[in-house]
């Protein structure tokens, strides 16, 4: 799906950042929403305990052109440091409608991509860190081997 950038204003490919062989956590916000504001430093500690290792985070603003200062405004006060595109809210939107079948209900909003890239959870609202990792765990394939 065209219409993404990151903030330099490069034009950037969403499909680019799946199947890395690492969990993608998708978070969508805005800038001006509430729970976004709230949780937003939680994905940022998520993104920081398991980028090395397991799964990373990117968000996408669908703040677009005309809130492009608003949208850096949010990440400079939370400190983001994971990666993060803007686009519209239609491209963001569609993105969302093509991935799931489902009409966009607002933000934030999650999409979990496996490892391969595959979408495996969606979902509006505000999600606890805790509950991604534990969806991870119960959805990877890799089988830790103990040596007795």
């Amino acid at each position: 799906i065209k219409g993404f950038e990151d903030f330099t204003g490069k034009s950037q490919k969403f499909e680019d950042y799946l199947g890395k062989g690492k969990w993608l956590i998708v978070m969508v916000w805005a800038s001006d929403c509430h729970i976004c504001n709230r949780e937003a430093h939680q994905y940022v500690d998520f993104h920081m305990i398991h980028s090395d290792t397991d799964a990373s985070v990117l968000g996408i603003s669908l703040d677009g052109e005309n809130r492009k200062k608003e949208a850096v405004g949010f990440i400079k006060k939370h400190s983001v440091d994971f990666p993060n595109l803007i686009a519209e809210s239609s491209t963001v939107m569609a993105l969302y409608q093509n991935s799931t079948g489902q009409g966009f209900a607002g933000t934030p909003t999650f999409l979990i991509y496996s490892p391969k890239g595959e979408l495996k959870a969606a979902q509006a609202g505000a999600v606890p860190p805790e509950l991604i990792e534990d969806f991870i765990k119960k959805n990877s394939t890799e089988k830790v081997v103990k040596n007795n």
